[in-house]
């Protein structure tokens, strides 16, 4: 198959794809971002947390 052709093929199967997608509403957006936001925020808390746990020990070990 030539290249012209195969560029047309996936021009085509792109357009068809591109049909199906489903855009996330404006609130539905504002809500996973919030989501998002928390969840980072907790689990930076958590690392923050252990990092020093490990810390004190470390240097509790070491004394």
């Amino acid at each position: 198959m030539a290249w012209t052709q195969q560029l047309r093929e996936f021009v085509k199967d792109v357009r068809v794809e591109s049909t199906k997608i489903s855009w996330p509403t404006r609130s539905e957006l504002r809500e996973s971002t919030s989501v998002v936001i928390v969840t980072v925020l907790l689990v930076t808390l958590f690392v923050g947390v252990v990092d020093q746990g490990l810390t004190v020990l470390v240097g509790l070990l070491f004394r």
